[in-house]
């Protein structure tokens, strides 16, 4: 029975990385709607989703028992704040023709993570984390000085999921019910955004400006992003950390892939060079990763 919930576990943990790694096609379904009405219509329609699911689920006290702890309560808002940004920045990115930009920013998150659990939780390093770090720290400086451009949407991608992980690993809420609230903070503020836009004539979902099937996705795009969510809550709990760890690169190499042979986005040796910095120290970290909880289970055999 164990090893079928682990066989389980690990195909929706599979499952959650492919949905996020191919959600840039669904964006580009989207393309007519402005980026900003899509990531407000993400969360109006993921905050009535998720809130429905939690009420089924748990009853109605639970928007109720987080509010009513101010401290959590208010990491929350902070957390989903910093993840509103993060849609935001990430639409925008990806109707803008920054596919490959933003997969570089998922690519990087993972190493971002260890260094600022160095910087705010004075977590210690191994030499091949150090290795890492360095390598992807010199990936980026190739990108900025031999690509042209800072790659400034990675790194805010990278940098406010990093920050968003770690608030959620000091909120002590359950992950689905922290992403129902998070969704209830920022709710009132873009279904009032959304209602001036359509009352200034610049929105179209109620007078169907865009199409009925337009309107279908913006409202299914709520769920698309929480459905991994939960997959993700439901597959860590069967699945050891250091294979979600790995199973984790599987999102942002699909958009990679997608950004240059679906979207057309240039790929060329100097941008390449730049990725292959980071892809090593995403290996050495990785592996290193791997063989540490090979030590602990062989330890805890023993």
């Amino acid at each position: 029975m164990t090893g079928a919930l682990d066989r389980r576990g690990l195909w929706i943990a599979v499952g959650a990385f492919v949905i996020w790694g191919l959600m840039p096609l669904y964006w580009h379904l989207l393309k007519a709607v402005p980026s900003l009405q899509i990531v407000l219509h993400r969360a109006v329609w993921c905050a009535i989703l998720v809130a429905i699911w939690l009420t089924v689920r748990q009853g109605r006290g639970w928007l109720r028992e987080i509010v009513a702890q101010p401290r959590l309560a208010g990491m929350l808002a902070l957390s989903g704040t910093l993840i509103a940004f993060n849609w935001g920045l990430y639409v925008w990115a990806v109707n803008g023709g920054h596919v490959v930009e933003t997969s570089l920013g998922y690519f990087i998150n993972p190493l971002l993570n260890v260094v600022i659990g160095v910087l705010f939780l004075r977590e210690r390093l191994s030499l091949p984390q150090w290795l890492a770090v360095a390598l992807a720290a010199a990936g980026v400086l190739w990108l900025t000085f031999n690509y042209g451009s800072f790659p400034w949407i990675a790194l805010c991608l990278a940098g406010s999921f990093a920050l968003y992980g770690l608030i959620r690993k000091f909120a002590a809420v359950e992950a689905v019910r922290g992403l129902g609230v998070e969704n209830m903070f920022v709710f009132g503020p873009a279904l009032l955004a959304l209602l001036l836009f359509e009352w200034q004539g610049q929105g179209g979902f109620f007078t169907l400006q865009w199409g009925g099937w337009v309107d279908v996705l913006l409202v299914l795009g709520g769920a698309l992003t929480a459905i991994p969510l939960i997959f993700f809550a439901y597959a860590v709990r069967r699945v050891p950390l250091s294979v979600v760890g790995l199973l984790q690169y599987i999102g942002p190499t699909l958009q990679l892939l997608l950004g240059v042979f679906f979207f057309g986005e240039a790929f060329g040796s100097d941008r390449a060079v730049g990725f292959a910095f980071i892809w090593a120290g995403l290996a050495v970290f990785a592996i290193d990763g791997f063989l540490a909880a090979r030590r602990r289970i062989v330890a805890q055999q023993a």
